[in-house]
């Protein structure tokens, strides 16, 4: 024999088995008996297999035998020997198929799948031919490795050697097919040929599952019983299948069947059914089902505990982990992360710390997973201390306890310490998961950031996943870059409802509600089914539009899919109807919800307010201070502008106090809206006091100022606001020039209004209109600059409208020019035939240099064209 053989001396502890047998007589050692009783036993060692192995030696001439070696690699394989198991392989002088398979099924039990692959190939070069548990085998090392390229590879050979129609070769190729993602080409193993093996109809359905190809196992179970009768394996995957679908009453079906077949009893199924309950929201049918399963572990009370989380019990969900621990039922820490869960809310605090306790007692603190499921259980009860204190104390070797504290950073909008996080995490060479990357898209407001985040996203492969695509869609739309936002939606394969959602918010909140509007037709063409978010972002887009009958179209829609909707979109219908001026239907809307929210009350308020309706909104409002629900400032800003609008100070001033009350004076909307009201009631101080309230002004806010200061003959000032504004980094819009060149006008400040002027184009990109030509046409109008008023128009580069020339005609009034007030007045007249204004400032300046005949005349014209001089009246 060889060196190898002739070096492997007798260990001093033989097996329990060779021991007895050489005491008695060594010459009735019987080989084959002793691999037999092995076999069956599997209670042998690797000191077992080299003392079997120096008895054979020297009793048998072994190399003549392969049954001796073939036995002896697979015991070194069993007993965790390899590198024994591989010198006794080389060694053998006449390796035949079993002794490749051996060796095959030896690196699979060891987690060795490349070297398998390495053993196969070796094998096949070497002109072997293999049998079905060769590639029975080899398949199942490509699919562990999830190599399907090497796997089609091999179903290649399989169709070449005629094992195609092998029932163990083909459920393998199936599953290999499955878990690589390639589910099509599982698809076409399965339906080569026909055949009744339950274990290929398992594999196919079971794979249709893993693949979310709900619809297709369902359609392959119908197939399936015409063939072969399903199993318990069957079973649990059908039913997986119905609780993705929500199919309750397909799943009620199956598990009639269940009973039929017999199968109830499988722990599994049973779990299954459990499953489906809790995830329909019928806890008393998944409890029923519980109590009577005969044996229940692990998993079946896991899934009952995880049930009653999801469905917000969470008082339940430790009651039945207190019975489980009664029980001593062994729990892992899918039980103790459903625990953890329960426990995520403020009333829970005291179990929230009694399962961290546990958790540290039976040493499960280092587990990553664990780690960080404390750490958002900490984060949804605002104790982020505590949550850096897990973090701290967590194995940060796995990317799972960083995206939870990167995550609970942003939740709590501590938007640097997240982006920190995150950062680090890289420096430590960790990958970030697609929950991290999300989490830390969530507050990224920069797009230089976000682009940055992309690329990582794109190199890590991350890209493919939906929620990933949904918050990098929204992180550009944030940015106001929609043409980017939408090519990344373009790009998410398997669009779900949060991807539509944003995108179709995203353009809603940027104006561009013809886009949303479009967006949501696709959705329903590709036979997506909106959930409520997406009904609320569309329905923003037709308030937006003031489409009524969208509008109705989309509330039919939600109505026909789920009474119900009413209460998740109820608001955004109230608003809808509010904003298209249709309050009866906005009444009614608001009538059939069967809560009413702070959302479907501030709409409601809103809408009647800008429709004038000022009684019946501040009734409504009464009730919702009456009955403790949240003011918000869209409410209250919606208020205090109808009081504006109607000319009521009182109101104005009361809803100021409860203003003050509620701590809404700091909200820009609020405060923009107590500026506009003090500014139309003439109180310029009161006017500068709510605008220093306000704790961040925006462009919208500044504005307002701005203006109020100018129209109140205070040009000055309104500019140095200007200033203050630009300083702040606030970028002014038209509106706000209008505002500054009205300032400009009222100080009679000619050169500062012409720089204005060009800075709007210069600084900002802003190309001026007709009412910034009408303010720079007043201004030099009340500078008595008339002619070069004229040649200003002249010189536009839009042409002016009767704004422009009515203004002029304003400015020849006021200094008494009749020839060039007579052209104004021609061109406004012009421009707008039936408006009376421009005939009364020509008859006005006719009669002020006793132009009586004029006055006649101009008269005369206006009672041809129907035209009537409104009354003057005043409030007192």
């Amino acid at each position: 024999m060889n060196k190898f053989f002739k070096s492997l001396a007798l260990v001093e502890k033989s097996s329990a088995i060779l021991a007895s047998r050489f005491r008695k007589n060594e010459s009735f050692f019987d080989p084959l008996q002793v691999f037999n009783e092995w076999s069956k036993s599997r209670k042998f060692t690797f000191t077992d297999t080299k003392c079997l192995h120096a008895h054979l030696l020297r009793a048998y001439e072994m190399h003549k035998n392969p049954f001796f070696a073939n036995s002896l690699v697979d015991f070194y394989f069993k007993s965790g020997s390899l590198d024994y198991a591989v010198k006794v392989f080389e060694e053998i002088p006449e390796l035949n198929v079993v002794s490749w398979n051996i060796m095959v099924s030896g690196y699979n039990e060891n987690l060795l799948y490349d070297d398998s692959w390495r053993v196969f190939c070796r094998m096949h070069s070497l002109g072997f031919v293999p049998n079905q548990f060769t590639y029975g085998g080899v398949i199942s090392a490509c699919c562990s490795l999830q190599n399907n390229v090497n796997g089609k590879q091999i179903y290649g050979l399989v169709m070449k050697n005629g094992l195609f129609t092998n029932g163990y070769v083909r459920a393998g190729s199936i599953d290999l097919f499955a878990k690589s993602g390639c589910f099509e080409d599982a698809l076409r193993v399965f339906y080569d040929v026909s055949c009744e093996n339950v274990v290929c109809w398992n594999a196919i359905i079971s794979g249709a599952v893993k693949n979310k190809e709900n619809l297709v196992a369902l359609d392959i179970f119908n197939e399936m019983c015409g063939f072969s009768l399903p199993n318990s394996f069957t079973f649990s995957s059908i039913l997986t299948a119905c609780t993705a679908l929500e199919e309750l009453d397909l799943g009620r079906g199956v598990q009639g069947w269940v009973i039929k077949c017999g199968a109830g009893e499988d722990i599994f199924v049973s779990t299954a059914i459990i499953d489906m309950y809790s995830k329909g929201g019928h806890m008393d049918e998944a409890t029923k089902e519980f109590w009577y399963m005969p044996i229940r572990n692990v998993v079946s009370w896991t899934a009952m505990i995880s049930g009653f989380v999801q469905n917000g019990n969470s008082i339940s969900a430790l009651q039945l982990f207190n019975e489980m621990r009664k029980l001593r039922v062994e729990t892992n820490k899918y039980t103790i992360t459903s625990v953890i869960a329960a426990c995520a809310n403020l009333a829970m605090i005291t179990g929230a710390q009694q399962i961290h306790c546990l958790i540290f007692r039976i040493g499960l603190y280092k587990d990553s997973v664990i780690s960080a499921s404390l750490i958002n259980m900490y984060s949804n009860i605002g104790a982020v201390g505590l949550a850096e204190l897990v973090f701290k104390e967590a194995e940060k070797k796995h990317v799972v306890a960083w995206a939870g504290m990167i995550s609970a950073c942003a939740k709590h909008g501590s938007s640097e310490s997240a982006i920190a996080l995150f950062q680090r995490m890289l420096q430590e060479c960790l990958r970030p998961d697609m929950f991290s990357t999300c989490s830390v898209l969530s507050i990224v407001e920069c797009a230089n950031l976000g682009r940055q985040i992309h690329c990582l996203s794109l190199k890590n492969g991350l890209l493919n996943d939906v929620s990933v695509g949904s918050s990098l869609s929204t992180m550009y739309s944030k940015c106001d870059l929609l043409d980017e936002s939408y090519k990344v939606f373009e790009q998410i394969a398997q669009k779900d409802n949060v991807s539509w959602a944003s995108m179709i918010a995203g353009y809603a909140e940027h104006g561009c509600a013809y886009k949303a509007i479009q967006l949501f037709r696709d959705m329903l063409s590709v036979k997506a089914k909106p959930d409520g978010k997406t009904l609320i972002a569309v329905l923003t887009a037709l308030s937006a539009l003031h489409s009524l009958k969208n509008g109705k179209e989309v509330h039919a829609y939600a109505l026909r899919r789920d009474n119900s909707k009413h209460a998740v979109a109820g608001g955004a219908l109230v608003n809808m109807y509010s904003k298209c001026g249709a309050l009866h239907l906005a009444w009614n809307t608001f009538n059939m919800i069967p809560v009413k929210d702070q959302v479907a009350c501030s709409s409601l308020v809103s809408g009647l307010a800008q429709n004038g309706s000022i009684e019946d909104s501040l009734e409504l409002f009464h009730y919702m201070l009456m009955t403790d629900l949240g003011i918000d400032s869209f409410t209250m800003s919606s208020l205090v502008g109808a009081a504006v609008r109607l000319d009521i100070l009182y109101v104005g001033l009361q809803l100021h106090t409860h203003i003050i009350k509620l701590g809404l004076e700091s909200e820009v909307s609020v405060g923009s809206s107590l500026v506009m009201m003090y500014s139309k009631f003439g109180n310029i101080n009161d006017c500068r006091e709510a605008f220093d309230h306000i704790q961040k002004p925006d462009v919208i806010s500044w504005t307002v100022i701005i203006t109020s200061y100018a129209l109140h003959g205070r040009g000055g000032e309104a500019l140095r606001l200007y200033d203050l504004m630009k300083e702040s980094g606030i970028k002014p819009d038209s509106v706000t020039y209008v505002g500054v060149l009205s300032a400009c006008s009222h100080s009679g400040l000619v050169d500062e209004g012409y720089f204005h002027l060009k800075s709007m184009t210069k600084d900002y990109g802003i190309e001026p209109g007709n009412r910034h030509y009408a303010c720079m046409v007043d201004l030099l109008g009340r500078s008595g600059k008339l002619e070069e008023a004229k040649r200003f128009i002249d010189e536009m580069p839009i042409k002016p409208n009767a704004l422009v020339w009515a203004t002029l005609l304003s400015s020849c009034k006021l200094h008494g020019d009749v020839e060039l007030g007579k052209l104004a007045a021609e061109k406004a007249i012009e421009l707008q035939p039936s408006d009376a204004g421009a005939f009364i400032s020509i008859s006005n300046i006719c009669a002020d240099i006793g132009q009586w005949d004029e006055v006649v005349k101009i008269r005369s014209e206006m009672k041809q064209t129907g035209l009537k001089k409104e009354l003057g009246w005043s409030y007192s």
